[in-house]
């Protein structure tokens, strides 16, 4: 039996790939460790996890786990927790997982830990660095206990090495209906609909600040910029309240963690809760037109002029490069 679940999210019939990531922290750990997947018809998903080095890829594959609901999938990963005697339980910071695993934790009796960026040794056992105030501190902690629930931040950690001639076997949990809970039914779903590449994924991230006034100014200069560059779009929560943008858009604290290979970031001042989602990019370019901006202590490359003037000639200056 596998020491160490791995939460795995799915968007779809594909997985996440912040989700790979999470897998390293398994592998950090030292212990045997099985990926576990819930939903429906997911053979296919158990073929492309088999590379990735697990003892067993775990199914819980069932029409009426088909949307994840929280009380339902919370039930099924604890009860397979229980039968598996699994140390510790793992996924990738998301609003997946925050929905979920805190009830997993709940239901086990044990201590949970969000957004852990690395582990030492201490005192014959491991300890997690894990972010504080707003990202401005690192804490060190030590959990006590037989159990433990973990979210890693994906940027934290690189993607697990694939071995392609490894397969990992499929097991299946009997997933019993009348067993879960009901009081919570699904009803309909909204996503939005974008050719963009997805803002946690996405090697450019081009964001906006409140001075982008309108939804139409915000799409024209942050969306064209980001098309240039075939990138995309993130927001400070003060767009995103402003109403610009949907708040899936949200990077920061509150919002979504983003490590690109290139952040650009358009009339954001750097309040530290969106530093604190942007703080592992490779190359932050901030344009701000005051000079005394907090970003632009972070930033790796700072312009400081209206980004009303300056965005418009950045479009039309790539636009003619790439022809």
């Amino acid at each position: 039996m596998a020491e160490t679940l791995v939460l795995i999210e799915l968007a779809g019939a594909k997985v996440k790939g912040a989700s790979l990531h999470a897998i390293t922290l398994a592998q950090q750990l030292g212990a045997d460790y099985a990926l576990l997947v819930l939903g429906e018809k997911l053979d296919p998903t158990a073929e492309a996890l088999g590379k990735f080095g697990a003892s067993s890829v775990i199914l819980a594959d069932h029409a009426s786990l088909g949307e994840p609901l929280a009380d339902r999938y919370a039930a099924v990963i604890a009860e397979i927790s229980r039968q598996n005697q699994a140390h510790t339980i793992i996924a990738a910071s998301s609003t997946f997982s925050k929905d979920i695993l805190p009830r997993v934790a709940a239901l086990l009796d044990a201590p949970m830990l969000t957004d852990v960026l690395g582990l030492e040794p201490v005192d014959g056992g491991t300890a997690f660095r894990r972010p504080i105030n707003a990202g401005s501190t690192l804490a060190l902690v030590k959990v006590e206990g037989d159990r433990r629930v973990l979210t890693a931040r994906a940027t934290a950690f690189a993607a697990p090495a694939e071995n392609a001639t490894m397969k990992s076997p499929a097991e299946r949990f009997e997933v019993v209906e009348a067993s879960l809970p009901s009081d919570t039914k699904f009803i309909s779903r909204e996503a939005g609909q974008s050719e963009r590449p997805d803002l946690t994924e996405a090697r450019v991230v081009v964001a906006g600040g409140r001075p982008l006034k309108d939804r139409e100014t915000f799409e024209r200069l942050v969306g064209g910029l980001a098309d240039s560059l075939g990138g995309a779009i993130g927001a400070t929560r003060a767009a995103v309240d402003s109403g610009m943008v949907p708040n899936d858009y949200q990077i920061g604290q509150t919002g979504k963690i983003v490590a690109p290979e290139l952040y650009i970031g358009l009339g954001i001042s750097g309040a530290i809760q969106h530093l604190a989602g942007i703080k592992d990019s490779r190359i932050i370019v901030a344009i701000n037109k005051d000079p005394d901006a907090p970003i632009f202590q972070m930033a790796t490359y700072g312009l400081v002029g209206d980004l009303h003037e300056l965005v418009p000639d950045l479009i039309e200056a790539l636009g003619r490069d790439s022809k």
